[in-house]
C-alpha cells in the first residue's frame, strides 16, 4: 500500500510505502507520479539506498531535484511509514 506524502505545484503526487524489511534492512519506496495528456509520468526510488527503480517520463533535472528531496526528507518518509505501521 502507498501513502500520500505531498503534491508539488506541477501536480506530481509523492507517495511512499510502508516499511519493507529485506535482508535485515528497513526500506521505504517513494513513488512520484504526475498526469500527462498521454497518461502519467512516474518514477520510483528506494530508501536508504536512494536507488531509482524506474523512471518513465521525468527528465534528468527533475530526477536530480527528486533525489535532493529524498535526501532532505528521508527521515520524514521513515517516520510516516512507521506511523502507518503502528496504526494497522
Amino acid at each position: 500500500m502507498m501513502y500520500a506524502y505531498m503534491e508539488l505545484p506541477d501536480e506530481t503526487l509523492i507517495t511512499h510505502s510502508q516499511i519493507i524489511e529485506e535482508d535485515g534492512i528497513k526500506k521505504v519506496q517513494v513513488h512520484f507520479e504526475r498526469p500527462t495528456e498521454e497518461g502519467f509520468d512516474s518514477a520510483r526510488a528506494e530508501l536508504p539506498s536512494y536507488k531509482w527503480l524506474f523512471n518513465k517520463g521525468y527528465s534528468e533535472k527533475e530526477i536530480s531535484f527528486f533525489t535532493d528531496l529524498l535526501h532532505n526528507n528521508a527521515h520524514l518518509f521513515y517516520n510516516s511509514a512507521l506511523l502507518h505501521l503502528c496504526c494497522l
